[in-house]
Parts: C-alpha cells; sequence; structure tokens
C-alpha cells in the first residue's frame, strides 16, 4: 500500500508545507494555505511506469507540418497566427463576464462547419443555460455536442467516444480527478488535470481550449505551470464601460507574441473590428489640451491610440500621479524627465493620464505621446490634430528610435494624418510619403518646440 502524506499548499503560488501557515512565505499571501494529500511510492495505483523514449539525432527527426485549422473569425485567428494548429492545447484567460465563453461558443460554431464537431464542455453552466446563450447568439447546430461534467475520468471517455475535431474546456478550475482527494481548483487538481489534458491533447491530435479563471490581479488563477505547458496562452481583456475587447497573446509556439485582436461586443455577440484606429479615434476632439495620437505596435499590427492627460494644480499635500492603460512608473520617469530637461515645474501637479478606450500599452514608443499629452495640459496649448508622434525617450532626455516605423507613418497617413513626429534616427532611414510631412528630433527640448510650433 501507497503511504499517504498529507501536506499544506498556497493556492497563489504553490509553495507546500509540512505544516499549516497563515501567510505563504513565499508570496505572501494570506490564508492560502491548503491541506492536500500525496500518495506516496513509485508510483500511484493504476498508473503503471511506461518505458523511456529512445534519443536520435536532430536530421533524422522527420519534419512536422503546420496544419492549420481556421476558426472562422478573423481577429482570433490572427492571434493565433493564422489558425488552430492540430493537437495544440489554447489557454483563455480573462475577467468574469468579458466574453470568454461568447467567444468560444461562435469560434465552435464556425470550427464545426469547417472541420467537424465540437465538443463543448462546461463545469460551470448546464446545457440549458448554454442554449439560452447560443439563442441569444443565433447559433443552433447539430456539431455542436454538450457536456455537463466536471469529472476529468469521464470528460475524456466521452471525448474518445465522440471523436470531435475541437474540445472546449469551460472551465479548468472546475475540473477534479479521483485520483486526487484535494477540492477542484486546488493547485493539484489544476496542475494534474492540465498535464493530463495536455498529454491526451497531444496524443489524440484534437485541438483543446480552455477556459482559465483570473485572480484579482489578472493572473491566469492557479499554479504558473498551468501558461508552462499550454502551447498558447490568450488574455481576454477590457472595459466593461466600452463595447470593445481586446485579445492579446502572451505565448504562442506556432507563431508571434503581443499579437492582438480586437473585437466589438454587440447584441448577436462579437463582431471582428478589421480597422480599430478608426474605431479609437473616432471620437476624439479636433483642438482640446491635453490630447495626443501616439502610433503604436501591438504584434504585427500598427494602431492609432489617442492618449489624453489632465494636469492640475494639487489640494492636498501630496501630488496624485494616475495612468489607466499605461505603466505607473513608466509615467513618473518622464514626469521627472520633463522637470529636469524641459524645466516644467510639475512637483505640485496632480497628473492624470487615460488611453482612450481602455486598452493598455506596454510599448515604449508611447513616451513622446505620454510627454506630449502632459505638456499640452500643462500649458493649455494643444497639439495639431492631424500630428502623430512615437519615440522612446531616456533618461538624459534623449529621443531614441523604435522598430517598424514605415508601418506606423503607413497607418497614419492612411487615416489622414499628415505629419508625424517621431527620432531623427528614424527620420533619416524612413521613406518619403506624399502628403506626409516627417520631422525627426533628438531631444525633449527640440520635441516641444517642433510639435507645439
Amino acid at each position: 500500500m501507497s503511504k499517504i502524506k498529507t501536506f499544506y499548499q498556497c493556492q497563489a503560488c504553490g509553495y507546500a508545507s509540512p505544516k499549516w501557515l497563515g501567510k505563504c512565505p513565499d508570496c505572501d499571501a494570506w490564508n492560502t494555505m491548503v491541506e492536500e494529500k500525496s500518495f506516496g511510492g513509485a508510483h500511484r495505483e493504476g498508473h503503471t511506469v511506461r518505458a523511456l523514449s529512445q534519443p536520435q539525432p536532430l536530421s533524422a527527426v522527420s519534419g512536422g507540418r503546420d496544419n492549420r485549422m481556421l476558426t472562422g473569425i478573423k481577429e482570433l485567428d490572427r492571434t493565433l497566427g493564422g489558425g488552430v494548429v492540430e493537437g495544440s492545447v489554447i489557454l483563455v484567460g480573462g475577467d468574469p463576464g468579458i466574453g470568454k465563453s461568447t467567444l468560444l461558443l461562435q469560434a465552435a460554431l464556425n470550427f464545426s462547419e469547417r472541420s467537424g464537431s465540437v465538443l463543448y464542455v462546461s463545469g460551470e453552466e448546464s446545457p440549458e443555460q448554454i442554449k439560452l446563450r447560443a439563442e441569444r447568439l443565433s447559433i443552433n447546430s447539430d456539431k455542436i455536442i454538450l457536456l455537463a461534467e466536471t469529472n476529468l475520468e469521464g470528460i475524456i471517455g466521452a471525448v474518445a467516444g465522440v471523436s470531435p475535431s475541437a474540445v472546449i474546456i469551460d472551465s479548468i478550475q472546475t475540473l477534479y480527478t479521483e485520483e486526487l482527494t484535494s477540492a477542484p481548483g486546488s493547485v493539484g487538481q489544476v496542475r494534474e488535470c492540465a498535464a493530463r489534458l495536455v498529454s491526451f491533447a497531444k496524443r489524440s491530435g484534437i485541438s483543446l481550449f480552455i477556459i482559465g479563471h483570473v485572480t484579482k490581479e489578472g493572473a491566469i488563477a492557479g499554479p504558473r505551470v498551468l501558461e508552462h505547458i499550454v502551447d498558447t496562452v490568450l488574455y481576454f481583456e477590457g472595459d466593461r464601460g466600452h463595447s470593445f475587447r481586446v485579445l492579446r497573446t502572451v505565448k504562442n509556439r506556432f507563431g508571434s507574441t503581443n499579437e492582438i485582436g480586437v473585437f466589438g461586443m454587440t447584441d448577436a455577440g462579437l463582431i471582428d473590428i478589421e480597422n480599430p484606429s478608426e474605431l479609437f479615434l473616432s471620437e476624439k476632439a479636433q483642438d482640446g489640451a491635453g490630447s495626443t495620437v501616439v502610433a503604436c505596435i501591438e504584434g504585427t499590427r500598427p494602431l492609432l491610440i489617442e492618449l489624453q492627460a489632465l494636469v492640475s494644480p494639487t489640494t492636498f499635500g501630496m501630488p496624485r500621479r494616475t495612468c489607466m492603460g499605461v505603466d505607473f512608473n513608466r509615467v513618473n520617469l518622464l514626469v521627472a524627465v520633463m522637470e529636469k530637461i524641459a524645466g516644467m515645474h510639475l512637483g505640485g501637479m496632480d497628473i492624470f493620464i487615460n488611453v482612450v478606450g481602455g486598452i493598455k500599452i506596454v510599448e515604449p514608443a508611447v513616451d513622446l505621446g505620454i510627454i506630449a499629452s502632459i505638456a499640452s495640459s500643462f500649458r493649455e496649448t494643444p497639439v495639431d490634430s492631424k500630428t502623430v508622434v512615437f519615440g522612446e525617450v531616456g533618461l538624459s532626455g534623449e529621443i531614441r528610435a523604435v522598430n517598424q516605423v514605415d508601418a506606423r507613418i503607413k497607418e497614419a497617413s492612411k487615416i489622414g494624418f499628415q505629419r508625424g513626429v517621431i527620432p531623427r534616427t528614424n527620420a533619416d532611414k524612413v521613406k518619403e510619403r506624399a502628403g506626409f510631412e516627417i520631422l525627426g528630433v533628438n531631444s525633449v527640448d527640440e520635441f516641444l518646440e517642433v510639435v507645439f510650433v
């Protein structure tokens, strides 16, 4: 008989301890230690020891084929790198109610019409609840097979009986395996169920979509190994105050990372937005102080985003710094550069930065847009509505070059912009475009002189 060992494991980071602790010493989270049991011995009951695979030279390995199946949703196919690879495992995370189940139910309809039946496994909703959502989305197909089950062994048995082309798991935190005694959603259950599902997908060649819950910090709930063992990780982002959603790729073994897809949420479900730049700029004020348009790159797609800043004298002892959509520490760094290099007295000012539309930007090329917006609000002088800016700013006030300049300028020219203020290094190499003026700058002082002509 195998000896049963009891231990306590943190549900936030997976740290294990032989005794209960109020605070996890690894991630400093409180009240996350949960009792779990493990079976010691060479192997668990019911498991056999498999023969090890034999080593072989790289030249003897036959080249694999990158067979992709389209989901029928253009923005989803874009984030996946051109479609779903056979036997791949895709993890989709996002806030509750953001539209994960809606997106995958729509993908199931298109996928079933192109590649065969799809098994939709739900551990959170009954088939009747899924049917109500399907009726709202005008989805009715015999090739979408519903299964309300949380037992992993039962799900794998059902998949073997149906033989679908793809399986959707909603969600991984609701599954459990009978080989573990811990509750569904615990670190051990999530890790074991995910590993078994990935192994099954690789053996059978069935594509697998897994929906994962997120924590209050926005990360996928459960052990970090969950993101390591899958092939693709997608985050579904968006502000509930806006009608559009952003699907962002943070890991993809079969395509580029940091790719995004933009969707619009309607009464009939999610729709593709093929030109998001026009959407983000559709309500931009023409002569408003504190507003600047910046050209950024998300994956392989250029986007024009409006940055807004509000600078006002503080009424409290400590000035406030509030950032929505950009990195807080990056904004503080740029404010310090403006005070030191440009001579702007911002120490007694409240500064609020917002990316219009609720999108999050992490690219350093938006530095010039942040500086232009803050300076515009501080001086009460608007930036020309036909001017787009981009460039990275260093601590000494120098403006550094960025990549994919031609794509940014092409997107700005297509939307109707007539002037671009960019780093001098990029301006010397960029191809001239008819009707688009390019101004290169080397420093923050020179940039402020040029942009506020």
